[in-house]
Parts: C-alpha cells; sequence; structure tokens
C-alpha cells in the first residue's frame, strides 16, 4: 500500500449565517443578528430636557403629540420559539428579543417580521413597565420587507402617529427601543443622512431605506424611529458599526401596514429566513416555519436551505433580492415550484409551495453508498452475505483526546498515536486513530478493511482541502485506477473526496477525503481513508462519516 497509509471520509457544510438586524436574545441562540451589526454604545436623551421639546398638547386623534410621551408607546416583545442554527444547534424555548410600537389604542403594534415570524409565544411590556406583560399575536407579516403587525391583550393603549411632512436629509430623529435585551426604554438623537439608501440585506429585500446616525443596538429590532414631536418616520432594522443605521421608511410602511392588520400575510410563505451565499451552494436558510403557512404545508423545516424557487437559484449575491422578485412576481395562492437542501438528513428535496409537498430525490449517503458499490462491484472487489456484515460498532479515541470515529467492533486492532511526517517538506505531527481487524495487513494491502483518520492545524499550511487531497494522489496513482472527485457535505465540515479503484493485487477499492470544519476553515484539516473490502463495509463507512470528529486541541 502507501508509506503511511492515510484513510479519510467526512461531509460538508458551508454555512455563516446570521440574521435580524438589531435584535437581542434572552434565550440560548436567536435568529436576530444582522451579519453588520455590532453593539455600540447607546447614546441616552431620555428625559433630557436640553435635547428634547416642550410637552405639547395631545392632537385630537389622541396620538402621543411629545418625544417625552414616546416610551408610553414603544413595546419590548419576547419571542419564544424553538429556531435551528446555522451551526445547526436547536434552541428550544429561545426567547428573542425586540421592539415594536403601537399604532392604535385597541392594542394594534408595528415590529420587524424576524422578530416574531415563527414563535409559538409572543410576550409584550409596554412603556418598560416590567410589572405587567401582555400576550399578543401575529396578524400579519411581510418576510421581504421585514415587517409585522401583531395585537396586544387589552384596550385604551397610547399610541404613536405617522410624521406627515417630507423626510428630508437633516431631519431630526430619534431612535427608540429597548435594545440589549435589557427593560431599559432608550432614546437616541441623529439626523436623516441619506433618504434613501439600499435596502438589500440577507434577512430583507426593501426597494430603499432612511440611513440615519441615531444609533441603534440589538433588541432595537421594530422600535420606531421618530421625529422630535413623536411621529413615527420609520421602523428600525438594521444598523453597522460605521454609524450608520437604517430605518424602514414611512412612505413604505404605512400604506403595508394596512394590508398587515388586515389579516393578510404580503411577499411570504411563512419562513423566518436568511439569504447565505456559499463556496458550493447558495439559498435561504430557514430558522423557523410559521405554522399552518403554506411553508409548513409543504413540508419546509428549521434547518432547511432553500435552494431554488420556480426554477431559479436563490441568493447568488448574498440578499434576498432574488427571492422576493419572485415572491412579488406571483399571488399568495400561486404554486410554487421549489428545491431544499436538508442537511439534517443529507437529502435534498423537491416539491411546491401551494402543490406537492416535498419529496426526497436524492440522499447524500445512499448516493456515495451507490457509488461505492458500484465501482467495488465494477472490481470485482466486494462480495459476502449478510452474514459478513458487522452487528457491533465502538467509539474510538486517539491518544491526546483529539479526536474520535465510532468503527466495527471487529476492528479491533487500533493504533491511536500521533501521525508524526515530513510530508510536504515541513515537519510536523497530526492527532491519528488507525483502525483494522489486522492492522499489519492494512498497511501492506487493499484487501483488508480499515480505516485512518487523522487532524491536524499543520496541515492547512500546506493549503486549502484540495491541495491536500492532491497531495495524497501520488500514494494511490501507481496501485490504483483514479475513478472520481466529488464535493463532500455534511453538518459540520466541508470538502472533496477522490474514488480509487483496482487498488493493487487485490483490486481494492479506497476513499480518501480532506475536509475543513464550515465554521471556522483555517483552524484545521483533516484527512480520512477508509478501504473496503466487502459489502459490510459500506456501513462501517456510513457509521465513520456520521461520527468522525475533532473533539479536543490538536497536537
Amino acid at each position: 500500500m502507501q508509506p503511511t497509509s492515510l484513510k479519510p471520509f467526512i461531509w460538508l457544510v458551508a454555512l455563516v449565517a446570521i440574521i435580524s438586524l438589531a435584535c437581542g436574545l434572552g434565550g440560548t441562540a436567536t435568529p436576530e443578528t444582522p451579519p453588520d451589526t455590532q453593539p455600540a454604545a447607546t447614546e441616552a436623551v431620555q428625559a433630557d430636557p436640553e435635547v428634547q421639546p416642550s410637552p405639547t398638547a395631545e392632537p385630537a386623534s389622541g396620538a402621543i403629540n411629545s418625544l417625552q410621551d414616546v416610551k408610553k408607546a414603544v413595546i419590548q416583545i419576547e419571542a419564544q420559539g424553538t429556531f435551528v442554527n446555522p451551526d445547526f444547534t436547536v434552541a428550544y424555548n429561545a426567547a428573542g428579543l425586540g421592539s415594536g410600537f403601537i399604532i392604535d389604542p385597541s392594542g394594534i403594534a408595528v415590529t420587524n417580521n424576524h422578530v416574531v415570524t415563527g414563535a409559538g409565544l409572543l410576550k409584550v411590556w409596554v412603556g418598560g413597565d416590567q410589572s405587567k406583560t401582555y400576550n399578543a399575536k401575529v396578524l400579519g407579516v411581510s418576510e421581504c420587507s421585514d415587517l409585522a403587525v401583531i395585537d396586544l391583550d387589552g384596550e385604551g393603549f397610547s399610541y404613536l402617529d405617522w410624521y406627515e411632512s417630507p423626510i428630508g436629509v437633516g431631519l431630526e430623529v430619534y431612535a427608540a427601543g429597548f435594545p440589549l435585551g435589557e427593560p431599559q426604554f432608550t432614546l437616541t438623537k441623529g439626523i436623516v443622512s441619506k433618504e434613501q439608501a439600499g435596502g438589500e440585506t440577507s434577512w430583507a429585500s426593501v426597494d430603499y431605506v432612511i440611513e440615519h446616525d441615531a444609533t441603534i443596538n440589538p433588541g432595537n429590532s421594530g422600535g420606531p424611529l421618530v421625529d422630535e414631536n413623536g411621529r413615527i418616520v420609520g421602523v428600525n432594522y438594521r444598523g453597522r458599526t460605521t454609524n450608520q443605521y437604517f430605518a424602514i421608511g414611512r412612505d413604505l410602511v404605512a400604506d403595508l401596514v394596512e394590508q398587515l392588520r388586515a389579516g393578510e400575510d404580503v411577499h411570504t410563505f411563512g419562513v423566518n429566513g436568511e439569504a447565505f451565499y456559499g463556496e458550493d451552494f447558495t439559498g435561504i436558510w430557514v430558522y423557523s416555519v410559521k405554522s399552518g403557512s403554506p411553508a409548513d404545508q409543504a413540508g419546509l423545516q428549521g434547518g432547511d436551505i432553500i435552494t431554488t424557487l420556480e426554477d431559479l437559484v436563490l441568493a447568488t449575491d448574498g440578499s434576498m433580492a432574488d427571492y422576493c422578485d419572485i415572491l412579488r412576481s406571483h399571488n399568495s395562492d400561486d404554486t410554487l415550484n421549489i428545491e431544499v437542501l436538508r442537511y439534517a438528513s443529507g437529502e435534498i428535496l423537491q416539491g411546491q409551495i401551494n402543490g406537492r409537498t416535498l419529496e426526497p430525490v436524492f440522499t447524500f449517503g445512499q448516493a456515495l453508498d451507490d457509488e461505492v458499490a458500484g465501482e467495488a462491484a465494477d472490481s470485482g472487489q466486494t462480495g459476502g452475505t449478510e452474514e459478513d456484515g458487522y452487528s457491533e460498532y465502538v467509539l474510538v479515541t486517539d491518544n491526546d483526546g483529539s479526536i474520535q470515529m465510532s468503527i466495527p467492533a471487529e476492528w479491533s486492532d487500533v493504533d491511536g498515536s500521533r501521525w508524526e511526517t515530513d510530508w510536504g517538506g515541513d515537519d510536523f505531527v497530526a492527532a491519528a486513530i488507525s483502525a483494522a481487524a489486522d492492522l499489519d495487513t492494512y498497511y501492506d494491502s487493499y484487501g483488508e478493511s480499515g480505516v485512518f483518520f487523522a487532524a491536524s492545524d499543520r496541515l492547512s499550511q500546506l493549503g486549502g482541502y484540495v491541495e491536500l487531497l492532491d497531495g495524497t494522489k501520488g500514494w494511490y496513482e501507481e496501485d490504483c485506477r483514479f475513478d472520481s472527485r466529488t464535493d463532500y457535505v455534511d453538518s459540520a465540515y466541508e470538502g472533496k473526496y477522490d474514488l480509487w479503484t483496482d487498488c493493487g493485487a487485490e483490486e481494492g477499492v479506497v476513499l480518501t477525503l480532506a475536509a475543513r470544519p464550515f465554521n471556522n476553515p483555517g483552524a484545521f484539516l483533516i484527512l480520512v481513508e477508509v478501504t473496503l473490502a466487502k459489502d459490510a463495509d459500506l456501513d462501517a463507512l456510513d457509521e465513520i462519516l456520521a461520527t468522525f470528529d475533532v473533539v479536543g486541541p490538536l497536537p
């Protein structure tokens, strides 16, 4: 065989998603932290007589008409639900915190879609009063415009009215809300710096938004941007570290709010999602799904990635623009073709919104098994009966406690010592595990089933996983026939694997895989080699791919 056999395989995932802009979290995780939002110091303007105008009489409508009273109509929203995050952790009963504001004494309030969609329970506090909690229900949402209208239990609430004059550069504005998950009301001062800024983000698609410099922080999402008399100029939804903050402007919000409060969902089929742009695929990451929505009825789940809609590839620019343009080009009850990547089960599913439910059309593991089994059969290598299957698997760890995987109990000859090599002209060590029924035979031939698994942060100095995999070719080119190179994807790693057949006198089959962690691509590389000598090794391969992992510091 090769001098120092490297035996690999892995599954990939390239995800780095983040959602919602200035929202805060009171639980384990939240789908509400936009990519370009960072906490910044809150400029407290609350109750400062030097920057606030003197109270004026309320208008005949009863709406608040002074900056001092804005607090009475601003709400803090706790949205409790279950969300699946891009690192594949599931946040059960997670409590995302956002802001909103009341626009009608009956308790009608406005907030962001990403604050409430997919939540099972909404709790609301009015004006910072923590002594009384209100329940609320969602009346309507617009996913693409990132707006939602909710209805609080009760009557007789203080409320805000709309700013009626033109919104121009230099207009003095104030951002109101409950940032950073804290119950204290804050008010920050600024001016409108741009009347119409670009509104495309990874979680919303708005024609244009108002840019201003009144500081907003996570938790300000859905809160109002008001003028000096407490009139609504816009709905805050996004912030950056460069003193740029954004609000969905009154002109876009007011008409849409009327549709939403009437119970109509606009430009959505029930998803709380975010655009993701990856090296190998793009799509819309689904954090959660609204119960009973067209998305729910189609079978979409939290953790799915919508890769195509109406056969058009989504998020190719990292934004929601294409996705939302498709929704805006169709009626809410139109049937739309949809394709979904579901990493939890390693499947690609196809179906329809308002039509056929999602069904698997491709399974990564099965496709791999079919490919390996087909090549093995062509080479005449695998054989045997059902009695040849593995009845038990055991978890093995290297001597440093850095890596682990599950292997057939029959592969009892295990070596967990470090791999020391000068591969690539550079001396380094790697955490390693070799396992087979007989390691000597495994090292010296292609007729013994077994696995080699190594991981090192030094391997990454040789390049990426492609360069690493290219570096292994020399070990097999003289003894084997190169069959194919294929992308690898799983819930934690991304990479590629090579399939080698007709290896040696035994005409064996070998898989070599190089991969990296998708959430920290530069941290380390993994190399896995699996030699398959019989049919049962396909099951062993599945088990290895499902369990191999880096679990401790690497040597």
